[in-house]
């Protein structure tokens, strides 16, 4: 394991090159590849704890995803290496806080995020208070220092609806509902060419599962494009919102 400290605070890390097939057609990191980096390292660390599925599994517990909040200086090239850090700040009643970041071996802050997650009882799906047994097995580390953006994300109504989008095997994760990443996917999809994302914010509302119809509906409002995910009877299962990457 690597030793990465953020802001003298030390977190569960570990090293990785990036690869041709996690790259766009500038042969840089797709913000989708840089959500599975982020993911992984949450499994990673839970995994190595006895806090992942062979802990959860037996006692039908899922820790399911509510919302991201990423902001992103520089996606890595083709064969950079990185270094991907994770920690949790929180737990409180059934909710967890999760930081993450990707730098690179200098040090250079590429990304970091701030994460909300609901314990759910896999039979019911309803939220379940954490056992102290499965939260004392993480060392709690202060919050990285990102903008209190909130989880909420405000749109109008006034948005274009796209082609409908199925759900297919390979939008599933171990769960069997579409992965958070896939969401992502589906929402960059909508995004105008040549636009650069510079800060993700993404709010988990339902899960959508094999065979389901998700149709997204698109925006720009100010300086962000809204994208959310619908079913026909216009309940919400994602929405994200869009920022473009500042210029230095």
């Amino acid at each position: 394991m690597v030793n990465l400290f953020v802001n003298g605070e030390e977190m569960y890390s570990f090293e990785s090159r990036i690869r041709y097939s996690e790259c766009d057609s500038e042969c840089k990191l797709r913000l989708e590849s840089l959500l599975d980096y982020f993911q992984d390292a949450s499994t990673f660390q839970s995994e190595e704890l006895g806090a992942g599925f062979a802990y959860l599994a037996p006692r039908n517990l899922v820790w399911v995803l509510a919302s991201w909040h990423i902001d992103i200086k520089r996606y890595p090239k083709l064969g950079e290496k990185v270094i991907v850090g994770t920690h949790p700040h929180d737990f409180k009643g059934f909710l967890g806080s999760r930081n993450f970041c990707m730098m690179t071996e200098q040090g250079e802050m590429l990304a970091k995020a701030n994460t909300l997650w609901t314990l759910l009882n896999f039979d019911t799906m309803k939220p379940t208070m954490a056992p102290k047994e499965l939260t004392d097995k993480y060392e709690i580390e202060p919050p990285l220092e990102m903008e209190n953006v909130g989880r909420k994300i405000q749109y109008n109504d006034v948005m274009e609806r796209l082609e409908p989008i199925i759900v297919r095997k390979q939008h599933l994760d171990s769960n069997y509902h579409v992965n958070n990443a896939q969401y992502v996917s589906m929402a960059v999809d909508c995004l105008p060419e040549g636009f650069v994302i510079g800060r993700l914010r993404v709010e988990y509302k339902k899960q959508a599962h094999l065979g389901d119809v998700l149709i997204p509906y698109v925006a720009k409002q100010d300086e962000r494009f809204i994208v959310s995910l619908r079913d026909e009877e216009q309940s919400v299962y994602v929405n994200a919102e869009f920022l473009a990457m500042k210029e230095e």
